[in-house]
């Protein structure tokens, strides 16, 4: 048995209650080295907040319905 299914045998086996402290933890262990699920969730705000602020700098007279039709079709390359 590996160490994450000893963890969730664990788990289980202790009160509905114990268990939510025991992701309480998890969570702060997270955050305090960057690691696991809450670290990759603040990388997906991050994300967004710098597409948001971007879309805001790209002024009123760009175009935000662009679809694949506009862009048409990639040209063909020369074989070297």
């Amino acid at each position: 048995m590996n160490i994450a299914q000893t963890l969730q045998t664990h788990i289980l086996a202790l009160p509905t209650s114990f268990q939510a402290e025991v992701l309480d933890f998890v969570e702060y262990l997270e955050k305090k080295y960057g690691v696991g699920l809450v670290a990759k969730a603040n990388d997906n705000e991050q994300t967004e907040a710098f597409i948001a602020r971007m879309t805001h700098s790209l002024g009123d007279d760009f175009p935000d319905d662009i679809s694949d039709v506009d862009l048409g079709e990639d040209s063909v390359k020369d074989l070297l």
